[in-house]
């Protein structure tokens, strides 16, 4: 008579589960509470003034198509700034990354570019295009700039880490067969990164289209800025056509972009 196997005794997890949310709970609480140092959610104002959000909508739910001509050429100027930023940080982003991983820079120096990268990471894109817009002046220049450092703070961290958490066996076999650093990342590094490289690239594109029509509202060129023409002339109308091409874009280049990122996998 065979015996009868135990089944071990079901984990109590409740208490854990009750923990975290009473924790949630106690900083949403502290949230919006004032007192506290929350912020300050009048929904007394909210009740009060639905209908002005309500006109807005409807008039968002109208669009005006006689607006297409005059958006031609914001948004190409839109697609301009989010294809050069994107070339222009994947130019510098390779070199940079392999500077930041341990594996393809040992040396201290690795350090120093991670910690810029952090501070180049911690600005906004917005604040980034409104120093640039006062530095450079209003156009498309601090549009580019501000792609460049955003894609580069994605990419490079990304890729490196990437680097890090691939298999480094191949580094040391050409360590051991005598060859330099730079040979090494050259001839191996380079080719074992390409895919996470070329698809991290793909992605930043389609985070400049977003980017980039957002970018216009502080001067910064592109589409963005005759939204804030058209929202100050409360034509919600038009902005809805503008919206809708912004999606209509960012869906067909996220849809290449996926097909071209599956092919490099």
């Amino acid at each position: 008579m065979t015996a009868r196997l135990a089944v071990p005794p079901r984990p109590r997890t409740w208490p854990r589960t009750l923990a975290a949310l009473g924790v949630v709970g106690a900083v949403t609480v502290v949230a919006l509470t004032p007192a506290l140092g929350g912020i300050d959610v009048d929904l007394g104002a909210i009740a009060r003034n639905w209908h002005f959000g309500a006109s807005r909508v409807a008039a968002l739910l109208r669009p005006d198509l006689s607006i297409l001509p005059r958006t031609v050429r914001p948004l190409l100027e839109t697609l301009e700034v989010a294809v050069l930023g994107a070339a222009v940080a994947a130019a510098l982003a390779l070199p940079i990354a392999m500077w930041a991983a341990r594996p393809t820079h040992p040396g201290r120096a690795r350090h120093v570019v991670r910690a810029a990268l952090n501070v180049v990471r911690a600005v906004p894109d917005l604040v980034y295009a409104t120093l640039l817009v006062a530095m450079v002046g209003v156009g498309a220049l601090p549009g580019v700039i501000t792609l460049v450092l955003f894609d580069l703070g994605v990419v490079v961290k990304l890729v490196s880490e990437a680097i890090e958490a691939a298999d480094a066996a191949y580094l040391e076999a050409g360590h051991a067969a005598g060859g330099t650093q730079a040979q090494v990342n050259r001839l191996l590094a380079v080719p074992q990164t390409w895919p996470a490289y070329a698809s991290q690239v793909l992605y930043s594109l389609e985070l400049n289209v977003r980017v980039s029509s957002v970018l216009g509202l502080v001067g910064a060129g592109g589409i963005g800025r005759l939204i804030d023409e058209l929202r100050g002339f409360y034509r919600y109308d038009a902005l809805a056509t503008v919206i809708l091409e912004i999606l209509v874009v960012v869906v067909l280049i996220e849809a290449a972009s996926s097909a071209l990122r599956a092919r490099l996998r």
